[in-house]
């Protein structure tokens, strides 16, 4: 025998209660539920009605088990308890479906926020990426601003015609072009 190391409370009652793991129990009547849906249930049932009352008919009255005459009793009997028990285990096996769709519907709209904060995210990125390129100075403005400079600085020198722009034309290190960087200034 065991001896208790804590003898200042009172120990407490043991309780004779049958333990059930509630998740087999649930798949277990999820089981049954998605049998009970099925043709082949429907079939077999409809078959064992057909045989049960054709035999009860059929056979002599000493080897029936459940009369015609007092109204099939037995056969009633059966199929209100296969009721009784059908009923509650769908209606369980409902319910934790109904809890497997809300977890489902809670995890979609999570993704669904997350895709929505990520498409936002992108769409403010690319505005501002728009922005930067519109702030870009393409090559025909960046010529304009140049001949502009070109032409206020050939009038604050006194020259009357740019040289720049000539040397702008050639590319860089062509021998066609006889002006050099330090013949420009």
């Amino acid at each position: 025998m065991r001896r208790r190391e804590d003898l200042t409370a009172p120990r407490a009652k043991r309780r004779l209660a049958v333990s059930y793991d509630a998740e087999a129990f649930g798949r277990f009547s999820e089981s049954i539920a998605r049998f009970l849906g099925t043709a082949r249930f429907l079939v077999l049932q409809t078959v064992v009605i057909i045989v049960w009352i054709a035999y009860n008919l059929l056979a002599p009255e000493s080897w029936q088990f459940d009369p015609w005459d007092r109204g099939l009793v037995l056969l009633t009997l059966v199929l209100s308890l296969q009721a009784s028990y059908a009923a509650p285990l769908i209606l369980l096996a409902t319910n934790r479906q109904e809890e497997r769709d809300q977890i489902q519907a809670e995890l979609d709209r999570n993704v669904a926020e997350r895709t929505q904060a990520d498409t936002e995210f992108l769409a403010r990125e690319i505005a501002g990426v728009r922005l930067m390129l519109a702030d870009v100075v393409t090559g025909e403005e960046l010529r304009e601003r140049l001949d502009a400079l070109t032409a206020s600085l050939a009038e604050l020198t006194g020259s009357s015609e740019p040289q720049h722009h000539q040397a702008r034309s050639a590319a860089p290190g062509d021998e066609a072009n006889p002006e050099t960087p330090a013949e420009i200034g």
